[in-house]
């Protein structure tokens, strides 16, 4: 069996999760007018940015604590383990999280670009996510 790994984080007043969820908040704006461009690889990354600044934010509000681990897959088990008994429905909205920022080296660093069938997908699991986060504050 496989030790639990140890979260890298940093403690936050709870009241500065507005921050992250205006941040939140522009990627999603963003991912939706690169939409209207059809600029799949930009729409992929706000997707995933919005996802990733959804849940610092719904970690700062519910535990008083961001994630400051490199791998972003690392944030999801943090918010699971650290809002559990506080955010209903979290376990099952972590796995559209997971499933977003799966995407972000795929649309980041892979050597072709995000096409739209994958851009469509990725909006609609963050849009449900995005919708899901809102109502935790």
């Amino acid at each position: 069996m496989k030790a639990a790994r140890k979260q890298k984080t940093r403690l936050i007043a709870g009241g500065k999760y507005q921050v992250y969820l205006r941040k939140a908040k522009e990627f999603y704006q963003t991912m939706y007018s690169a939409e209207k461009v059809e600029n799949w690889n930009v729409v992929g990354l706000n997707g995933v940015h919005c996802v990733i600044s959804l849940i610092d934010a719904l970690l700062v509000r519910h535990s008083g604590i961001r994630s400051i681990d490199e791998d972003h897959m690392a944030v999801i088990d943090l918010l699971t383990s650290a809002t559990a008994s506080k955010l209903k429905d979290v376990r099952e909205k972590s796995k559209l999280a997971r499933r977003v920022i799966a995407k972000k080296n795929l649309v980041a660093y892979e050597n072709r670009n995000f096409l739209k069938s994958e851009a469509l997908e990725l909006i609609k699991r963050a849009e449900r996510f995005y919708r899901w986060a809102l109502n935790q504050f």
